[in-house]
């Protein structure tokens, strides 16, 4: 039993043996299948990990590629910001550079300025102490400098047309081969002669040219550079009168009058200097030039009353006050040229473009009427109107409107008057006149005729006159024989003056070989038509009559002795000359005392001196102090 147990014991055994091998057979099944799924999961693991490495390059390549992106983007907006900060300091830096340039340039204008400043200062001096020889050697000086400034200026003219005549007469000589060489037909080594042949011309041509033009180029720089200087020099001399006269006008003490009035004289002269040099023709300065001229006159006229001790007068300080409004019109035209006028500017006056603004600035000028105070004169007692009555035409037949026009028919008939028209009467100071307008193939003309006699008073034509055709003698016997002409007998010439084209002439009656300064009439006659286009009688009119002249007390030798030893007489003559509403008979001395010449008048019955002018002769003519 016990091995029977044992048995099935063993057997049991077996059984459960055998069953484990079957169990284990499953589980190598399981494993199998394991084993497989096991596989086939490591497959697809391996299948997996080996796609899982490319999604990773290609991420990877992408990522890189975002980055060098970014990186680039980044790169680009530093080289911007460090392009905007290098163009922000070149900015900068070109900013300070033209403030620097600008702080340079004004302050080289005013080291210019105190340098054109002290050369006036330097100027004045030289001026106020300069020895005859010493005057007289400047002047030839600057007499020779503006002769050969005029004689460059025409020579580089005569180049400049002379090289375009030849460029002119070139290119017709060319034309004219090139037709003939058309019309023969050539083969080609004739025209491979002509083309070498017109090379070399057109070259050695081009050559001369451009050498011409850069000569006449280099001058006219020059010259414009000079005129330049000219142009700021006349601003500052303006700007020191309108000073010098705003003070004049409230000044009180006689020392400051006198310091005044000399500034003002000598920086006139200054002024009428630089216009006289100035490249402008003479028609466009004449008005302003007399201006300075006539101001620097009065002002003489006044430093000589206040140095003998006398006061201003009221008429002397109206005139002040005139002189200061009429420049402080020039002033601002002046200063506005100034600041905007350049070498270009210049070079094209000299080019004579009509167009400009210095040549429109200046014909504004002149075609600003600028009327002269009675202190200043235009030649000797040249304004002598003061009488109350008509002396010339008392007791003469009052004429009509119709007989106005027929006696002014008469008068000006050589000037081919077409029609006479009186436009009405007129008060002309002490006299009724009546206004006459003449209608001529040349233009009208205006003259004013005294109601009483008919006499022609004054008189004034427009006619165009810029070239000198008439000489000043030939100029006064014109004048004299249309004087005659009118009825003014026994005249004579007193006072010549040129302007510009224009001669003007005093002329006084001559009373038993006596001057007669209050018997004047003026006479304007054109140098370039050789007739008269003005006069003006009133002086004539107002005090002509039929005088007993007694004799002179004095000798002319003895008179003379009365005269500053310095002074060389040229000539000498009898005059009766007005003073103080009067009339004073007077020897008239005319001689020069260094580089001056003076007009003396000594009484010839007491030997007291007077009257006393002194003359300065310019460029525009002779003016009178």
């Amino acid at each position: 039993m016990e091995k029977k147990q044992a048995s099935s014991g063993a057997e049991k055994a077996e059984k459960l043996t055998r069953k484990k091998p079957a169990k284990s057979s499953g589980t190598k099944k399981t494993s199998t299948k394991a084993v497989t799924a096991g596989s086939a999961a490591d497959k697809k693991t391996q299948h997996v990990s080996a796609k899982q490495p490319k999604k990773t390059a290609k991420t990877r390549a992408v990522s890189d590629k975002r980055t060098a992106k970014k990186e680039a983007k980044e790169q680009k907006k530093l080289e911007q910001a460090k392009l905007r900060a290098e163009k922000k300091q070149k900015r900068l830096e070109k900013k300070l550079d033209a403030k620097q340039k600008r702080l340079d340039r004004i302050a080289a204008l005013k080291e210019k300025r105190a340098e054109r400043k002290e050369a006036r200062r330097e100027r004045k001096e030289m001026l106020r102490h300069e020895t005859k020889e010493a005057r007289i050697e400047r002047k030839r000086a600057e007499k020779q400098a503006r002769i050969e400034a005029k004689v460059a200026k025409r020579e580089a003219a005569a180049a400049e047309r002379q090289a375009r005549r030849e460029h002119r007469l070139k290119v017709r000589a060319e034309k004219r081969a090139a037709k003939n060489e058309k019309r023969h037909a050539p083969g080609f080594g004739g025209w491979l002669a002509a083309v070498i042949s017109l090379g070399v011309i057109t070259l050695a041509l081009g050559t001369m040219l451009s050498f011409g033009w850069m000569y006449t180029g280099g001058m006219q720089a020059d010259m414009a550079s000079i005129h330049t200087e000219s142009l700021y020099e006349l601003n500052s001399v303006i700007d020191n009168l309108d000073t010098n006269l705003s003070k004049a006008r409230v000044a009180n003490t006689r020392n400051e009058q006198v310091k005044l009035l000399s500034d003002i004289a000598v920086e006139s002269e200054m002024a009428e200097t630089i216009l006289e040099r100035f490249p402008i023709e003479s028609q466009l300065t004449q008005n302003m030039t007399s201006f300075v001229n006539k101001m620097g006159d009065s002002a003489q006229g006044m430093l000589y009353s206040v140095a003998g001790g006398k006061s201003l007068t009221d008429s002397q300080i109206a005139t002040l006050n005139y002189m200061y409004e009429t420049n402080k019109q020039l002033k601002e035209t002046v200063n506005g040229l100034a600041s905007s006028a350049g070498q270009g500017d210049i070079l094209e006056m000299l080019r004579g473009n009509t167009g400009g603004i210095i040549y429109v600035a200046f014909d504004d000028i002149e075609n600003t009427p600028v009327e002269v105070p009675a202190e200043i004169h235009d030649g000797p007692f040249a304004e002598n109107t003061d009488k109350v009555s008509a002396k010339n035409i008392e007791g003469a037949e009052e004429i009509t409107a119709a007989k106005a026009e027929e006696l002014a028919q008469k008068y000006f008939a050589d000037y081919g008057v077409t029609g006479v028209s009186c436009t009405g009467e007129v008060n002309a100071q002490q006299l009724q006149c009546y206004n006459v307008t003449i209608s001529t193939d040349d233009g009208d003309m205006w003259a004013q005729l005294s109601k009483l006699g008919g006499k022609v008073v004054e008189f004034n034509s427009y006619k165009d006159c810029s070239d000198k055709n008439f000489s000043v003698e030939r100029c006064t016997a014109i004048a004299e024989d249309f004087l005659s002409d009118l009825g003014f007998n026994g005249m004579k010439a007193v006072w010549t003056s040129e302007n510009g084209t224009t001669c003007n002439l005093n002329f006084a009656y001559v009373d038993d070989g006596v001057i007669v300064y209050s018997d004047m009439v003026k006479v304007k006659v054109c140098e370039e038509r050789g007739i008269v286009t003005g006069m003006e009688a009133m002086s004539y009119v107002l005090n002509h009559t039929d005088r007993n002249i007694p004799s002179a007390s004095l000798s002319k030798s003895e008179a003379r002795e009365k005269l500053n030893t310095n002074l060389e007489i040229k000539t000498s003559r009898l005059t009766l000359i007005p003073v103080d509403g009067g009339e004073r008979l007077a020897w008239e001395f005319y001689g020069i005392y260094g580089d001056n010449d003076y007009y003396v008048y000594v009484d010839a019955k007491t030997g007291q001196e007077i009257q006393l002018f002194t003359v300065i002769g310019t460029a525009q003519g002779r003016a009178l102090m």
